[in-house]
């Protein structure tokens, strides 16, 4: 069954930035969801026939001109709908009710009182809960035919409803792990109010997955782009189950890879390793560093090394003869913080997302994963029987370390940051920390400042370590490393690694800063 014709929930992107956890948290009710603009014609959403609709948060007023908006018809479809923060305050603007600034902006943990009212949302749960607030605006009026389900002290309106249209405005973020019984509240929503059946499933995803490629190639030959990384490695394998020999796997060492992966990943996909691949290796090193010489800005490394990519993908191809498909592992973030797929602000480029320039002779791109988030992946590797320690890996950018030089790229700077990251993650493994932080890293600055080694006065780089804990990667905490393991890194980095001279721990969470740094 295809994503066309299953039940699904869609989500209509505001430009909040819980956008993709809106749509994580339906998945996990095993409910499949996706995220469309605001823009997305009416009918288009009528043709999609979604069980339920869930309109985002967003960071403007209803009632601006310009803003954005939705038609009154949307609400009357027949169709269940959950406005969240905003999508509250655009359903109750456009039905007829008032929003207005509020007297006092609430942001943060706010305890919401539930009114004594029925309401299919709030079934069993306690009379009062600890919420994520975010607004300056509040629902002044309701619209006709609303009733107050909730409230705070400053909030009069936390959430209303409209039993009689299965219309549903919560002012809080039940997607947020801050809201208490958050995750129930949507469940409620998806399952009680939309009559989902909460029957999607991984492994029904990677059988019908396989079959579709199956039936879509027929003979083709296939070219997948394997770096070694979980996303890439568990297209690889879903492919090989679907089309066998057909499959030519091409791992590129752009040489912007953690110290010794690129052996690493031949020993695991090459001929000495468990999988009947067809494995070409391509040491495109100094290809790569003489395209990326003397450029600083972080969009133009991205499409520089994408654009390397497909070139070296073409060469390989022409090697090999006639190519049909070239496969990415290109998965659900990639497709929204690219701006592909919903109104969120294009967050960064991927060399893997928006299709092939036009020189590239292949027929179509294959992006089996491009439906999933990042643990949803890691799901299906497990399914497809891919060993745990690969699927379980740390997340590694597409452009690699070249987005973790900051400023050019060198040589000299790949080695600097591929040291200080082998320290760092030695030590975290020491430590006992590589199975409770999510993700980890070095990251080469681009500040020089003086030092003083031995007698000698120097003037070095800075290298910064981040590590974060995080449930979905779309927000993310900084773990608390003990002073102990982070004085042993700085100390060997300095000692070990040729020109640094100073370590930094970076402690920004996400939002406001991006797990990477570019």
């Amino acid at each position: 069954m295809s994503a066309e014709q299953m039940e699904k929930v869609i989500v209509i992107d505001f430009g909040g930035q819980y956008n993709q956890l809106v749509a994580r948290r339906v998945r996990e009710c095993q409910v499949y969801c996706e995220i469309y603009s605001y823009r997305t014609p009416l009918e288009k959403i009528r043709e999609m026939n979604p069980k339920g609709i869930i309109l985002t948060g967003g960071p403007n007023s209803v009632y601006l001109e310009g803003a954005a908006t939705a038609p009154k018809e949307l609400f009357e479809l027949g169709i269940p709908v959950l406005g969240l923060c905003y999508g509250a305050q655009l359903m109750m603007h456009v039905l007829g009710g008032t929003v207005e600034r509020a007297p006092e902006r609430e942001y943060g943990k706010t305890s919401v009182t539930i009114d004594p009212v029925s309401c299919p949302l709030y079934e069993g749960l306690p009379s009062s809960m600890i919420c994520w607030m975010s607004h300056n605006d509040y629902i002044s009026r309701l619209a006709p035919g609303f009733e107050v389900t909730a409230h705070t002290d400053n909030c009069p309106v936390a959430s209303a409803q409209c039993r009689e249209k299965d219309l549903y405005a919560i002012q809080y973020h039940p997607e947020v792990l801050h809201t208490e019984y958050g995750k129930q509240i949507l469940s409620h929503f998806v399952l009680d109010v939309c009559g989902c059946s909460g029957s999607w499933r991984m492994d029904d995803f990677a059988d019908r997955q396989i079959e579709a490629i199956r039936r879509k190639v027929g003979d083709g030959k296939i070219l997948c782009a394997l770096s070694g990384g979980v996303d890439s490695s568990v297209a690889a394998v879903l492919l090989s189950k679907a089309v066998g020999k057909n499959l030519t796997c091409v791992f590129v060492d752009h040489g912007l890879l953690r110290k010794d992966e690129g052996d690493l990943v031949e020993r695991v996909f090459g001929p000495e390793g468990p999988y009947d691949l067809n494995f070409i290796r391509v040491n495109a090193q100094d290809r790569f560093y003489a395209r990326l010489a003397g450029e600083t800005d972080p969009e133009q490394k991205r499409k520089i090394i994408g654009e390397e990519f497909i070139r070296v993908f073409e060469d390989v191809a022409h090697q090999i003869g006639k190519v049909d498909f070239l496969v990415q592992g290109t998965i659900y973030p990639d497709v929204v913080e690219s701006g592909l797929g919903g109104e969120s602000a294009v967050i960064k480029s991927h060399h893997n997302v928006g299709g092939l320039p036009d020189l590239v002779e292949f027929r179509e791109i294959i992006e089996p994963l491009r439906d999933l988030f990042k643990d949803e992946v890691r799901k299906v590797g497990l399914h497809l029987g891919i060993p745990e320690e690969l699927v379980m890996r740390q997340p590694f950018p597409g452009p690699g370390l070249g987005i973790r030089i900051i400023g050019d790229i060198t040589a000299e700077k790949v080695k600097i940051v591929q040291d200080a990251d082998a320290i760092f993650r030695e030590e975290m493994k020491q430590a006992g920390l590589d199975q409770t932080a999510s993700q980890y890293f070095a990251a080469l600055t681009n500040v020089r400042s003086v030092g003083v080694m031995g007698d000698e006065r120097t003037y070095d780089y800075a290298i910064a370590l981040r590590s974060v804990n995080t449930v979905d990667f779309m927000t993310a905490d900084v773990t608390e490393i003990p002073y102990s393991v982070l004085k042993r890194v700085m100390t060997r980095i300095v000692n070990e690694v040729d020109h640094v001279n100073r370590v930094f721990y970076d402690i920004t969470s996400k939002p406001p800063g991006t797990i990477e740094y570019e």
